[in-house]
């Protein structure tokens, strides 16, 4: 029997590393999810400045031909002045170059404003696309290693599967029965080691005399509690 329960302990330990195995098959894919994301998320913002930037380069550049043509319009203004015959005509002259004037002016001053605005979209943009290449560089590592991490994970499942079916061969089939419907039961541990009288499944205590006849290994017992196979092992000596 202590033979068989050193298959079923084994048996347990290749299950309990394949269902490890197989969470993090499932984390790894979401993890890369998330990844990609964030690195979709980090190129629109900066796809978003780039946007910004062109838009207003071209914003400044209209209002910059926009102050040419009201240059010129104040010069050609200027000139009638030289034609007027009367001092009604020239005064009317000198108030539409008034005009002219303040609405260059206006625009002189935001042309102004938009050249900062580019400068600051600028040194922002170039510090987005520097913070985006690390980003990216950083990104591809990590997702290159995800992806060794993932094929690495199928051969190690491959050869955890192929250690299942060999201890699966040397276990009594009423005993492998048994432990295929506790495992099923108790969301994948059916085997569990007893340690100071404590069930490290349910962690709740069995009885002191059964705490004995499990370290004689005579049969196969189970828990009172939560009905695993349970079995004696010296955890001081196993955290050595």
């Amino acid at each position: 029997m202590k033979e068989q329960l050193s298959f079923l302990i084994e048996l347990q330990e290749h299950d309990s590393t394949m269902g490890r195995i197989h969470i993090k098959k499932k984390e790894l894919p979401e993890k890369i999810i998330k990844m990609d994301e964030e690195f979709a998320a980090f190129v629109s913002s900066v796809d978003e400045e780039k946007k910004k930037l062109d838009e207003l380069n071209k914003r400044h550049k209209d209002k910059e031909e926009k102050l040419k043509r009201g240059i010129e319009t104040l010069r050609k203004t200027k000139d009638r002045l030289l034609e007027v015959k009367t001092n009604k005509e020239y005064q009317a002259i000198l108030k539409e170059i008034e005009t002219i004037e303040k609405k260059n002016s206006e625009i002189e001053d935001e042309v102004i404003t938009d050249m900062e605005e580019l400068d600051h979209v600028k040194i922002s943009l170039k510090t987005g696309e520097k913070e985006l290449d690390a980003f990216r560089q950083q990104y591809e590592r990590n997702k290159q290693k995800i992806g060794e991490e993932l094929s690495l994970l199928d051969v190690e499942l491959q050869a955890c599967q192929e250690r299942i079916r060999n201890v699966t061969g040397l276990i009594h089939e009423r005993l492998l029965k048994r432990y295929e419907i506790i495992k099923g039961a108790k969301n994948g541990l059916a085997v569990i080691f007893v340690w100071k009288e404590v069930c490290g499944g349910c962690h709740m205590n069995i009885p002191p005399q059964l705490y004995i006849e499990l370290q004689k290994y005579e049969e196969l017992l189970s828990c009172p509690n939560c009905n695993r196979i349970i079995y004696w092992r010296d955890q001081d000596k196993s955290s050595d």
